[in-house]
């Protein structure tokens, strides 16, 4: 039933306008909770379809961008997972490692060569060495020598040690060697009587690697017993090498670092001991030293990205 207009409303009385208002208002709240009903359905229904028809987006979380000092200390971990003096990594973990260190540039461990220890000082003392700490653990060590022009990491060697260096730039030479089994070593008398060896012992030793290297390029290994175990670095310009060791230095389980001199190989002579003549440069003496006095080795703080030590 419609709505009563104003005209109807006047020509009824008040009694059966009453009856009529209440039976239109039952009426319309009939129709409107019928219409309820219905929009409720309707509306549910819309739902359950809509629901069908999009299924809820996913929000992938964002890539994880890993710096590449990260990822060479994540494989470090692995690598030098089983780490022991003496203890070298299968072929496979050398390769991953070397594969990580080749990929290293001089910004990804905030180098640049214009920094000021890569300068020659004005004093005419032997130039200091610079070493930035990266990490150390009973496992291995990383950390990077900053060298300015003629800058010298004397002879020294490696005991029962893997060790990955990565010229990260300049020019440097290389000059390392190997100890030669079954012969002996003693003390004896130089050519000249005047540069007499004395008081320690010398050893014979093969020379691995005598040469100029110039970044970018590959990384050197060395082992326990051969790759040129001890060597000597002079920078021939400034230049960086970035270190992995493993396991690092230890005293107390008997990884001490020496130094040593080396001797042409014809400057000595030991009974029972002999090389071929064209032979004889490959070859040197070598006898322990102690520290040089005038290696300068200062340390500055590591500048470049943080690890995070998972």
């Amino acid at each position: 039933m419609g709505r009563a207009t104003l005209a109807d409303i006047k020509g009824k009385d008040f009694s059966e306008l009453a009856k009529e208002t209440k039976t239109n208002t039952e009426d319309t709240n009939k129709v409107s909770n019928t219409n309820k009903n219905r929009s409720t359905t309707t509306t549910s229904d819309s739902s359950r379809k809509k629901s069908r028809r999009r299924p809820k987006k996913t929000t992938m979380p964002a890539a994880v961008v890993v710096s590449p000092v990260q990822r060479l200390f994540d494989t470090c971990k692995d690598v030098f997972a089983l780490a022991g003096t003496g203890i070298v990594p299968t072929p496979d973990k050398i390769e991953q490692l070397r594969a990580v260190l080749d990929q290293i540039q001089p910004a990804d461990v905030g180098l640049t060569p214009q920094m000021p220890f890569f300068s020659l000082p004005v004093t005419r003392r032997a130039p200091p060495i610079t070493y930035q700490h990266i990490h150390e653990c009973e496992k291995f060590s990383m950390g990077i020598f900053c060298l300015p022009p003629s800058g010298v990491l004397p002879l020294h060697n490696h005991p029962g040690m893997t060790v990955f260096s990565k010229l990260l730039f300049g020019t440097m030479h290389i000059k390392s060697y190997d100890w030669v089994v079954d012969v002996p070593s003693n003390a004896s008398a130089v050519v000249a009587p005047s540069q007499t060896v004395q008081h320690r012992e010398v050893r014979l030793a093969k020379v691995k690697v005598d040469s100029d290297f110039t970044a970018p390029c590959s990384a050197s290994i060395l082992y326990p017993a051969d790759g040129g175990n001890m060597h000597c670095f002079t920078a021939v310009t400034a230049c960086a090498v970035l270190d992995v060791l493993g396991p690092p230095y230890s005293d107390p389980e008997g990884r001490h670092c020496t130094y040593y001199f080396d001797y042409p190989f014809t400057k000595l002579s030991v009974d029972g001991v002999t090389v071929a003549e064209e032979e004889k440069d490959k070859y040197a003496w070598l006898q322990e030293r102690e520290e040089p006095e005038d290696l300068a080795v200062v340390g500055a703080p590591y500048t470049g990205p943080e690890i995070v030590e998972n």
